[in-house]
């Protein structure tokens, strides 16, 4: 037996409307038509699915059986379609973000807490867990963005700009580097470098200025908070390279000094790795306007 969607929205209008005039009308359809849809069911049933000396129409134990079906069913089909509908419009979808750089929770959190306002049916959430191995999970739709400063060419990834920052020296008041207008390569041989706990190609001060410099710190210590390496920044501990936006709070202490890497001052843009194809849905782009706008603030605060 071939049944279709139609048969059970039938089947459904049928029965809500009891007789055939007023179930035509309800599906859009001359009642000739309707009849004929029926007698065609039936024929593949084998049976009457109808008691037609009744009026209103009644359904037999065959067509009441095809009624269970059919509000089984029509409504998981409704459901879809509705969903299939939001989708299209850009009204729901998944955001999950990947992050390449441990400072970005602190301008992240504040753009999400804006984009679920407006978008309150976007499933959003961050994946930490694959923040090292971030673009190849984009490429495979474990994530649909991935915060960068380094982007690497890869077929159906875009980069979407979202702001350039300037990877900012930190150091202790008391550090006899703080005498100094701005930091060099050579400046760290005798420093403790406190970073967060990633490889040296996803931190600035080694891909801007040691590595090329050919420069070792002294001693190179990890704390996984931003929080953790400004005390131990603060207590003079070491010293640490971060994003200017991290340091809006404690330029203003006298227990910090910040200075800009090298006489010219070096400026990182960060990106927005999408694949290709998801660049034009709303939520994403409205997404991509709020990480453009809000990271300034931050910066300029």
């Amino acid at each position: 037996m071939y049944v279709e969607l139609r048969h059970l929205r039938t089947i459904r209008a049928i029965h809500q409307a009891g007789g055939l005039a007023r179930a035509a009308e309800m599906l859009n359809m001359t009642q000739s038509a309707l009849s004929h849809q029926v007698a065609g069911l039936e024929d593949q049933a084998g049976m009457e699915l109808f008691v037609r000396r009744s009026k209103p129409m009644k359904l037999s134990s065959a067509g009441i059986r095809m009624l269970r079906a059919a509000d089984r069913i029509l409504p998981e089909i409704d459901a879809m379609e509705e969903e299939f509908r939001s989708l299209r419009s850009g009204k729901t979808g998944r955001l999950h973000i990947a992050i390449e750089c441990h400072a970005c929770f602190d301008w992240l959190f504040p753009v999400l807490e804006l984009f679920r306002h407006a978008w309150p049916e976007i499933d959003v959430d961050i994946r930490a867990g694959l923040a090292f191995d971030a673009l190849p999970a984009l490429n495979r739709e474990e994530v649909d963005l991935v915060i960068s400063s380094n982007p690497v060419d890869l077929p159906g990834i875009t980069y979407n700009p979202l702001f350039d920052y300037h990877p900012t020296f930190l150091a202790s008041a008391a550090n006899p580097l703080a005498q100094k207008a701005f930091i060099e390569a050579e400046d760290f041989r005798d420093q403790v470098l406190i970073t967060y706990p990633v490889t040296r190609d996803k931190l600035d001060v080694f891909t801007e200025l040691l590595t090329p410099a050919k420069v070792e710190p002294r001693a190179q210590r990890t704390a996984e908070l931003t929080a953790v390496i400004l005390m131990l920044v603060g207590s003079n501990r070491g010293v640490a390279v971060l994003p200017d936006w991290v340091l809006r709070e404690v330029k203003s202490s006298a227990d910090y000094v910040t200075r800009p890497l090298g006489p010219d001052t070096v400026t990182k843009r960060l990106f927005a790795a999408t694949r290709s194809e998801d660049v034009a849905k709303p939520f994403m782009a409205h997404f991509l306007r709020l990480g453009r706008s809000e990271p300034v603030k931050l910066q300029r605060q």
